[in-house]
């Protein structure tokens, strides 16, 4: 189907000279047998357009398919079609058709001479999907997106105003093209009025949600607490735990038969480590606990960032024995530092700091206290709160002060507190915004080839959601609808803010659903950009920030390289007030206000508008070097 595509007016060529007799059509009855042939053939051969499928628009004469109500080129409405099926192009219409071409060419002359030129692209369609305007297209191992192309609007305009939309896309913002891909939202959330099935039923759910993060340095024993737990509140039969404990033997590795029960991947259970959350439930008296076992190694942090941008509370893991908690502690090497760092950027407060391997300090008071003060310090440093944390000695492998009161003497002689699971108990669950529009971080994304279905995983931040809800897909745009829901792995009916949910889309490209995408209400869709100014504090031992740097961007799950592009002003730690303006560099310790560009559209908030997807951290070789949150979100020209 023959297709006109034209990079720009200087280039084009319509096929006809430039010559003004060659537009002078003269339709008398008395004209010579040429004019009359070449009238004929004209006339034959556009009812042969017409009856192929094809109509042709009256403001830019490109030739449409029959099932499109708008010109694919200019966006021009179709005029309504006579009653009698496909559009043809008769005589009367063709004498009309030939006096605009003849129109249009002279105002090409006249763009020529004048040298007032619009560029349009022989590429293909606007880059412009779900009213996302940027001038960077997405990448392709993210998004399948069309390639960009300049808008040509302007010439377009004086002939006749688009409006309505084309295929889904939203031709907000005139001809302007802006590397900011900012929403405009349709609606403000304020006027956002939850419907009733929305609303928490007290009665129906006597256990509230809790997602608890377990974090520390590689090797203090997080899986093997998380297995240990799990077998003793019974959700690991000891049928499992029989076969657990025969495959690590095998291999060597007795003492990791409890990690194996989350660490599944044939490469976990050969490094010995863990390297992405594993994710796991149980019960207490007060809450249903949904477990997120992270990964402590330094190659791995950015996993271990989404575990922690999931967890309303966190159990800090610290080993006790000689040596491996200075190690895990060290400021450099290790990662206990880090990790709590991560966890009180991402707005968690209340943890509880297991020290693990008791039995191998011989359950020593003075190592617990000696540990206590050192980590409690840091931890206050940090902005937690005393009254936030709780302490608990343990040993899981002697299974000492986990379910129950400790029996070991040496232990129960001086600690009488809770043990870890009346800890967790005594957690308070944060408030959910149940009331807020549809909000939902991708953390994973499921594909099933053979149905042709996908599925989107994430943490709940804001409002409910069931089957048959209307939802949309950022940064791509595009709107679908809730197949079926799960929550906590199994099928239920309604999901609200704080569960964990696997959805299952229709209606929906699934190359358009990606980790660090969005999935919200259509009427109140986020944000995208690649220009932002962030509230930053730069953290202890990392090295200065300057202008230009080149470090990685994390929010949410989504992570992008940034490059630092200007340094406001640095801040009063106490009061955020500028000090100073236009800083050469920024140093550990240091508050400052930054702006960031963005080498691919993220879906981002301001803290203000949504803490979900307003904090944000910057890596750098490997290391965490700066925490905060986003302030504005600038829309460049």
């Amino acid at each position: 189907m023959p297709r006109k595509g034209f990079s720009n007016f200087d280039d084009y060529d319509d096929g006809f000279d430039d010559d003004d007799d060659a537009y002078d059509y003269d339709y008398d009855d008395d004209d010579d047998d040429d004019d009359d042939d070449e009238h004929e053939a004209t006339e034959e051969k556009e009812v042969e357009i017409g009856q192929k499928g094809i109509w042709r628009c009256g403001i830019c004469t490109y030739d449409n398919d029959e099932s499109m109500q708008m010109c694919e080129m200019c966006g021009g409405i179709r005029q309504p079609v006579a009653a009698g099926g496909n559009q043809t192009v008769n005589s009367s219409s063709t004498v009309s058709m030939k006096q605009k071409e003849k129109q249009d060419s002279a105002d090409q002359k006249f763009l020529k001479k004048g040298g007032d030129r619009s560029e349009t692209s022989s590429q293909g369609r606007h880059a412009n999907v779900g009213g996302i305007k940027s001038g960077k297209s997405l990448p392709k191992a993210k998004a399948d997106t069309s390639n960009e192309t300049t808008s040509s609007s302007k010439n377009m305009e004086a002939s006749e105003s688009l409006t309505g939309t084309m295929n889904r896309m939203s031709l907000t913002g005139g001809s302007e093209s802006s590397r900011d891909v900012k929403i405009r939202s349709a609606r403000s959330k304020s006027n956002h009025k939850p419907e009733e099935w929305m609303l928490l039923d007290k009665e129906s759910d006597t256990l509230s949600q809790l997602n608890l993060a377990i974090v520390g340095h590689v090797d203090s024993g997080k899986s093997t607490l998380s297995g240990r737990l799990l077998h003793l509140l019974g959700r690991i039969s000891q049928k499992q735990m029989h076969k657990f404990e025969k495959e690590a033997k095998l291999q060597g590795k007795g003492s990791f038969a409890y990690a194996w029960a989350l660490d599944e991947s044939a490469e976990e259970r050969e490094r010995g480590i863990t390297m992405t959350v594993a994710v796991a439930y149980f019960n207490t008296k007060r809450h249903h606990v949904v477990l997120l076992d992270s990964p402590g190694h330094k190659d791995f942090v950015p996993n271990m960032i989404a575990g922690a941008t999931q967890a309303d509370a966190a159990i800090l893991v610290v080993d006790a024995s000689i040596g491996a908690f200075e190690a895990g502690f060290d400021n450099l090497k290790g990662q206990t530092r880090e990790h709590a760092r991560v966890l009180r950027g991402f707005g968690v407060e209340q943890v509880i700091v297991a020290v693990n391997k008791m039995d191998v300090v011989g359950y020593s008071k003075e190592r617990f206290d000696l540990i206590k003060q050192h980590v409690g310090s840091f931890l206050q440093s940090c902005r937690f709160k005393e009254s936030s944390l709780t302490w608990i000695p343990l040993s899981v492998m002697e299974n000492q002060n986990l379910v129950s009161a400790p029996s070991e003497s040496r232990l129960s002689s001086w600690y009488q507190g809770p043990c870890l699971l009346d800890a967790i108990d005594s957690v308070n669950s944060p408030d959910r915004d149940v009331s807020k529009p549809l909000l939902i971080p991708i953390c994973d994304v499921v594909k099933s080839t053979s149905q042709g279905q996908v599925s989107a995983c994430g943490k709940l931040e804001a409002g409910a959601v069931r089957p048959g809800s209307k939802i949309m897909v950022m940064p791509s745009g595009d709107q679908g609808t809730v197949r079926s829901l799960e929550r906590d792995s199994q099928g239920c009916t309604i999901a609200r803010a704080g569960d964990n949910v696997a959805i299952a889309l229709q209606g929906i490209d699934a190359h358009q659903v990606m980790a660090g995408g969005v999935l919200c209400h259509p009427d109140y869709p986020v944000s995208v950009a690649t220009h932002l100014e962030l509230m930053v504090l730069v953290l202890e031992g990392a090295t200065p920030i300057l202008l230009g740097s080149q470090l990685e961007f994390h929010v949410h799950h989504a992570k992008e390289a940034a490059t630092v592009v200007k340094l406001v002003a640095m801040l009063d730690p106490k009061t955020g007030e500028p000090t100073k303006k236009s800083p050469r560099c920024l140093t550990a310790k240091q508050s400052a206000m930054i702006e960031v560009s963005l080498q691919y559209p993220v879906c981002v908030e301001t803290f203000s508008e949504s803490r979900a997807l307003g904090r944000v951290f910057l890596r750098s070789s490997g290391r965490t070097v700066a925490m905060g949150k986003v302030t504005r979100i600038i829309q460049d020209s």
